[in-house]
């Protein structure tokens, strides 16, 4: 429940973060004639709807197990940093078309030298983003969210659309206009990397994929380190959401009484549990030596 609460935290400041910059970015963008503002001002609208899905994702997968759903609900995480990475590809095209719309038309239609306040705009915008990015990733970590983490990585990639439109909108002042749409088509490229990199990793999880190696050789130096285990015949890991199941077998005294073999499987599982806080579930089968 804590870690609901930290998300919908989080999630509450940046709703009303990305809601302001969002509003000072478009207007900056109208007053200083700048696509590339224009274009990030839609970037950051598009953080406040991904944050509500977050928010979404993020309260469902807080439910408790029940009937109909026995291993609980941490998977709708995955779905709504999913859905997330759609938005961001969605948000990426229409950006990268504007900007070739633009140089397109550039010829026939008269060029508008970006002002200064869409600069100031920009270089504010760098800092709040990023800003935001490590405050969200931070808490992303401490409570294991893949849909904050996708949120924060949604901060990051505003914060370098930013770049791209300060150095769009500087390069327009110097004498290239040209550079104001392109900035707008390299804001495209960096936030359809982000929606691939956001669908990868909640894929990974929703496919039951296993841990990454050092958890299981980890995972296999607990198991050894338990008295009575002569050998560790199968360790099999999987994610489900934010969460990790555990399926382990091994060996033992064949002469040992069941109660006893049941006591050494019993450590086994409760050592996997007590050093790895992520595992929601571990089975531990005990084989005859």
């Amino acid at each position: 429940m804590d870690n609901t609460k930290t998300a919908l935290r989080v999630s509450a400041v940046s709703i009303a973060v990305n809601a302001l910059l969002s509003l000072v970015k478009l207007i900056a963008g109208l007053i200083g004639h700048s696509a590339a503002m224009i274009s990030d001002s839609v970037h950051s609208l598009s953080d406040v709807l991904s944050t509500f899905v977050v928010i979404a994702g993020v309260k469902i997968a807080d439910k408790k197990s029940d009937a109909h759903h026995p291993y609980g609900h941490e998977r709708m995480e995955c779905v709504a940093a999913i859905i997330l990475s759609a938005l961001l590809f969605l948000v990426g095209l229409g950006v990268g078309m504007a900007g070739i719309r633009k140089i397109i038309n550039m010829e026939s239609t008269a060029i508008e030298i970006p002002g200064i306040a869409a600069l100031v705009a920009a270089v504010a915008s760098i800092g709040v983003k990023e800003a935001m990015y490590w405050y969200t990733r931070s808490a992303a970590s401490k409570i294991n969210s893949g849909a904050l983490m996708a949120d924060a990585w949604h901060h990051r990639s505003d914060a370098l659309s930013s770049v791209g439109s300060f150095i769009g909108v500087l390069g327009a002042r110097l004498g290239f206009p040209v550079l104001d749409p392109l900035a707008s088509i390299i804001i495209c490229v960096f936030i359809v990397k982000v929606a691939f990199d956001i669908f990868k990793d909640s894929m990974d999880k929703m496919v039951d994929r296993a841990c990454d190696d050092e958890t299981t050789e980890e995972m296999k130096r607990v198991v050894l380190s338990v008295k009575g285990v002569e050998a560790l015949d199968l360790i099999q890991t999987r994610l489900f959401g934010s969460k990790i199941y555990v399926d382990i077998e091994i060996s033992a005294d064949g002469n040992l009484p069941l109660y006893k073999a049941h006591a050494i499987a019993q450590e086994v599982h409760d050592h996997i549990e007590k050093n790895f806080p992520l595992v929601k579930h571990c089975m531990v089968h005990v084989n005859p030596k």
